[in-house]
């Protein structure tokens, strides 16, 4: 005699595999979310180093221009019109400072010095303009490393924000800034003796901190921020040193 055994599919089974399809979606979009966000953060990278480039040529060259025939003008002018001398003096003055503020804003949109001295001087001086402005010590120790361009200008716009932030909210006295490699990786730390924070009770896109991890999982390096209430915050970087590495995992 035949024996007829029915069998019933597992409820669960039905549920489990609509689960893994949702995970596989949000994968998906969130992959695809990701380099969208990727792609539109080199482009506002290169639209500032256009709008720089114009502001460098264009803007340069009308006021150099204006301040050469100012000072024609003075020349002509210091016998026969000390009234007039004495406002076109002003006015030279002016012109300086204006050519003074296109040169911050050029370096605040695309830093020249990054193409033409190097990540280490540029660091050098930006830490140096941040100390004379905010009368914060800024105590330095870079070292050259071999990155690609576009993780040069990950670490720059990381250096920026993260001294931006301490202007801001850590009232700090010292900043600590290191830069250097090993392992095939550059190394960048930003440390400060300021009032800190808890990381568990902020979000991670408290000052900016998403932005910067976003930036740096981009270009295929690992980010880390330590802070504690009144001991202040590190925060760390590693970059493969071989353009567009697999990703780093940061081993705490």
């Amino acid at each position: 005699m035949d024996i007829l055994v029915k069998t019933q599919s597992s409820p669960a089974a039905p549920g489990r595999s609509m689960h893994r399809t949702l995970e596989a979606e949000v994968a998906r979009r969130t992959a695809a979310l990701a380099k969208l966000t990727h792609q539109l953060q080199i482009a506002r990278e290169d639209e500032r180093q256009r709008i720089a480039r114009d502001l460098h040529d264009e803007l340069g060259a009308l006021l150099l221009s204006a301040k050469l025939d100012a000072a024609r003008v003075q020349s002509q002018l210091e016998a026969s019109a000390p009234a007039a001398l004495e406002l076109l003096t002003h006015l030279v003055a002016t012109l300086n400072h204006c050519i003074a503020l296109k040169h911050r804003i050029i370096e605040g949109l695309h830093p020249q010095a990054l193409t033409h001295l190097g990540l280490v001087a540029t660091l050098e001086i930006l830490a140096r303009e941040f100390a004379e402005q905010t009368g914060t010590a800024v105590h330095c120790d870079l070292t050259p490393v071999k990155l690609e361009a576009t993780a040069q200008l990950v670490i720059y716009r990381l250096v920026q924000e993260s001294l931006t932030n301490i202007s801001q909210h850590a009232h700090a006295h010292h900043v600590w800034l290191t830069l250097g490699c090993g392992q095939g990786c550059a190394h960048l730390s930003v440390r400060d003796d300021g009032v800190g924070f808890d990381t568990a009770a902020h979000p991670g896109s408290a000052h900016g901190l998403a932005g910067m991890r976003f930036r740096v999982e981009a270009e295929g390096g690992a980010f880390a921020v330590e802070s504690t209430p009144g001991a202040g915050t590190r925060i760390q970087v590693r970059l493969p040193e071989t353009p567009q590495g697999d990703g780093l995992q940061w081993n705490t």
